[in-house]
Order: C-alpha cells, then sequence, then structure tokens
C-alpha cells in the first residue's frame, strides 16, 4: 500500500512518496508539480541498465523530453571533475532554468546529480527516485548535495531540496545482499535515535526484514524516511537536531577514507562507528553496557557483523579530525546514552585514543 509524507522545510516543503511500483507513475507525479518540458535523468550504469527505460517511457508518456545521461557505478564517481562533466552536459544539451534534474539510483547518484542541479544556472528543479535501501531511508530526504574531496567524503556541497521523492520499493527485491544489509545500518541508526517503539519494532522483525518481506519493507522505509522528515522539517540546515544523523558516521566516514573508498560499504562503516560509539557513550555518557550489547545483537541478527579490517588508530584520528562535526582540531561525536536519547559531545583525545587502541586489538585478535 503507497505510503505519502510530507517534509515541511519551511519555503521548500515535498512529498515522499513510497510504495511497490510507484517508478511508473513519475512523469505523472511531476508534471503535477512543475511546468517544465525537459528533465535530465542521471543514473549510474548499472542502474540505468535495469529502470532508465522505464523512467524514460513514464516522463515521455507525461510529455516530457528526456536526456538520459549516466555515469560509472560507485562512490568514485562522486568527484568534482564528474560533477563539472555533468554540468557540461546539462549545457551542452540546453537544460533550461525551468527543466528539472531527475536522480535515478543510489546515494550516489542522488548527491552528485543533486549538486549539479544546486549549482547549474544557480539552481534548477531536482528529482530524487533512490533505488537502494540506503538512499531511500537516508540520503535522497534532506536536500544534502554534494561530491567528495581527496581531504574526506562530502566536503564540497550544497542544500538542495527536492521538488519530489519517489521510493519504489519494488526496486530493493533484487538489490544485492551487501547493498541492502548497508541501507539495513541506516534503518538501525534511525531507529535508535527515534526511540523505544521504532527500535522495539525493527527488533521484532529482523527475521521478515531479513527475508525481505513486501510489506515490512514498506513499513521500514516510511518509518525511516518519517523520521528522517521530523528531523530535517525541524533543523534544515544541520544547526542542532540535524547533527543526530551523524550517530556511527564519525568513526565510519573515517574508516572509508583510510581503508579506500569502496573496500567497505557505506552500511558497514556506519554500523562499525555504532558500535564503537556506544562503546565511547558508556564511558564519556550516561549509557551502560546493556544497551550497547543491544545494539550489537540487533546488528548481528541483522547481518552487520564487527569488520574484520583493521586500520592503524593514528590514521583514523587523523581522519576524524578532518570530519564535517570536528571544532578546532577536536573530535565530535553524537553518541547515544539509550533508545532516543543522543548527544554531541567533543570526545578527549586521551578517551578516543584509548577507545581506538582497544577497537585495534579486536581487529589484530581476529
Amino acid at each position: 500500500m503507497t505510503k505519502k509524507l510530507r517534509v515541511n522545510v519551511p519555503g521548500a516543503a515535498y512529498d515522499v512518496i513510497v510504495g511497490a511500483g510507484v517508478m511508473g507513475d513519475c512523469g505523472r507525479l511531476l508534471s503535477g508539480l512543475t511546468d517544465a518540458r525537459t528533465v535530465a535523468l542521471v543514473s549510474d550504469e548499472t542502474v540505468a541498465k535495469q529502470y532508465s527505460t522505464q523512467a524514460d517511457i513514464a516522463f515521455a508518456q507525461a510529455g516530457f523530453r528526456v536526456m538520459s545521461l549516466t555515469v560509472p557505478a560507485g562512490e568514485t564517481s562522486k568527484n568534482w571533475a564528474l560533477a563539472g562533466d555533468l554540468l557540461e552536459e546539462f549545457a551542452r544539451l540546453g537544460l533550461g532554468r525551468t527543466d528539472v534534474v531527475v536522480a535515478l539510483g543510489g546515494g550516489v547518484i542522488g548527491d552528485l546529480a543533486g549538486f549539479a542541479a544546486a549549482v547549474y544556472l544557480r539552481g534548477v528543479s531536482f528529482m530524487q527516485m533512490p533505488t537502494t535501501l540506503l538512499a531511500m531511508v537516508d540520503s535522497s530526504v534532506g536536500g544534502k548535495t554534494g561530491v567528495d574531496l581527496s581531504a574526506g567524503k562530502n566536503l564540497a556541497g550544497a542544500f538542495k531540496q527536492p521538488l519530489l521523492v519517489l521510493a519504489d520499493t519494488q526496486a530493493l527485491a533484487s538489490l544485492p545482499d551487501e547493498q541492502w544489509r548497508s541501507g539495513i545500518a541506516e534503518v538501525v541508526k534511525s531507529a535508535v535515535l527515534d526511540g523505544e517503539a521504532f527500535l522495539s519494532w525493527v527488533e521484532e522483525q529482523t527475521e521478515a526484514l531479513n527475508a525481505r518481506d513486501g510489506e515490512v519493507v514498506e513499513e521500514v522505509v516510511a518509518r525511516s524516511m518519517a523520521f528522517k522528515s521530523g528531523i530535517v522539517a525541524r533543523d534544515e540546515r544541520e544547526e542542532g537536531p540535524r547533527e543526530c544523523l551523524n550517530y556511527g558516521h564519525t568513526l565510519g566516514h573515517a574508516l572509508e577514507k583510510v581503508l579506500g573508498y569502496g573496500t567497505i560499504t557505506h552500511g558497514e562503516a556506519v554500523a562499525e562507528g555504532m558500535r564503537f560509539a556506544a562503546r565511547v557513550a558508556v564511558d564519556v555518557g550516561q549509557a551502560d553496557a546493556t544497551f550497547v550489547k543491544r545494539q550489537d545483537h540487533l546488528l548481528d541478527a541483522l547481518g552487520l557483523r564487527p569488520l574484520r579490517a583493521l586500520a592503524e588508530p593514528s590514521a583514523l584520528i587523523a581522519a576524524m579530525r578532518s570530519d564535517k562535526k570536528a571544532r578546532g582540531g577536536s573530535v565530535r561525536m553524537v553518541l547515544a546514552d539509550g533508545p532516543g536519547l543522543w548527544r554531541c559531545v567533543a570526545v578527549d583525545d586521551g578517551v578516543l585514543d584509548a577507545h581506538l587502541e582497544a577497537w585495534a586489538e579486536t581487529k589484530r585478535e581476529g
């Protein structure tokens, strides 16, 4: 059953539509929101083979001229040079100020195409059609767009809220297991931050989620997107409550950078970061070992086992200090003391060193 959410960002509110088969209605739904006659459909080579024709037909039937653009699949495509290539293609093909850029794919495509839309002609309209669980429950909502720099992830970007988000859950049935688990990590993050009701529900649905039961998948996507929509509506520019969405990302982003982008999935990195943050919270917050074990058990049950890869603590600390949340060289982390209880705090170097050494020792022993 199709679900509709409203993201009430001041001055830029938009709908999120979740359901099986909603991609086929993309043209009609977009035509009700814009006078545009052209869409630039941006995808990667893998997703384009599966869904580009379906989207092309749906947009064309609604009267749009479709310009299809593809980029290589993977995190390495989210770079400054490729963003520039997209902009050059927009100009060469005559994309106008009133036209729409459509991102069809995972988070990389959403970030890359959204960033290009934000800066082309000082901003053209943008639509999200996420095809991965990670993109549906995380990056497609909230308006964060950007590219990676050699210094770290997402260090160049812009806020650009979409006109519409269409999350077709049929696309998740054939998603590779590795990408599925990557999205599940963000589901667990959302559940921990949202509170006891959502967290308990996810714990009850682990078997159904592992089996990708259609109704449960649709519900977990809708719940996760509703949680993030509420946060974004309160804090579009990450000046307060939106900081919580970085739970697990301080160590997670550092691991991705140090190990090499693409070596592990974003979700694997975030899951490891959540395990680490929970242990730090016991040391510097009000969390206890019961919550650490509870979160570990849920991640394990959903196939997100602890990483075996080892990164040296000194390299991880250097990467953490380049994180966007860092202030004056101090590492700041989102810590959860329990379901729905989070804080963003500066962590003392000594505490961080000790926890990273303990983390590294578990990898050496493994």
